[in-house]
């Protein structure tokens, strides 16, 4: 019996996981450190405590850490964010998910000041019974901190909980507290990087109508 299902934010609801990539590549050029789109692509779904050593082997607590994070943020709020759109049917798969009587937690890397307006552009911020972002977890995905969190919020066990995500970071995170996961191809990642998923959706507007066959059916 699934009870409560997380959600992912960026790339699972709101198509924005080339909008991050873009602001981190300008956040690195202002701070005279050439990286390649491609590579910090490769890495959207992690929190900056993971990106930041991956792509430039900078801890996110050094001093340039914090500042090259704090201006991808102000990046990506300014330039980016208006921007951006909801992935197609997002806040109609929220409704019909919430009108099956689950338990929706958002469980994203997103910080707590970007998952809001994020949340906002997706259409469905107010079906929503809880959030977690990265300020609640001292480690984000692929840890399992946020997810943990998030577990927490919803009053659910792991094993009545299915997450929803669009990266592999969501899905070994979700994997590594126990929980299960329905991955969608809208992040941009292949099939063979969401292998570890129990099912694999294009998008919202793909799982919405086969809900019924779905695991949570």
């Amino acid at each position: 019996m699934i009870s409560a299902i997380l959600l992912d934010v960026d790339g699972t609801l709101v198509d924005s996981n080339d909008a991050h990539a873009h602001a981190w590549v300008s956040a690195f050029t202002e701070a005279g450190i050439n990286v390649e789109f491609d590579r910090v692509r490769r890495c959207i779904g992690m929190g900056a405590d993971k990106l930041l050593p991956e792509v430039a082997s900078i801890h996110d607590d050094d001093p340039l850490g914090r500042r090259i994070s704090a201006r991808r943020g102000e990046i990506f709020r300014h330039e980016w964010m208006p921007r951006l759109k909801p992935q197609r049917d997002a806040a109609r798969l929220l409704a019909a998910l919430k009108d099956r009587g689950f338990t929706l937690v958002a469980a994203s890397s997103a910080k707590r000041q970007e998952l809001e307006p994020l949340l906002d552009i997706a259409g469905g911020a107010w079906l929503l019974d809880e959030r977690t972002s990265s300020d609640d977890a001292d480690a984000s995905k692929p840890e399992p901190d946020i997810i943990h969190a998030a577990l927490e919020r919803a009053h659910t066990p792991a094993s009545e909980s299915v997450m929803i995500g669009d990266t592999p970071y969501d899905v070994e995170a979700a994997g590594r507290a126990g929980v299960r996961t329905i991955a969608f191809r809208c992040g941009g990642w292949s099939d063979e990087r969401l292998r570890d998923a129990i099912a694999i959706y294009d998008g919202p507007w793909d799982l919405l109508p086969r809900l019924e066959s779905s695991p949570i059916g």
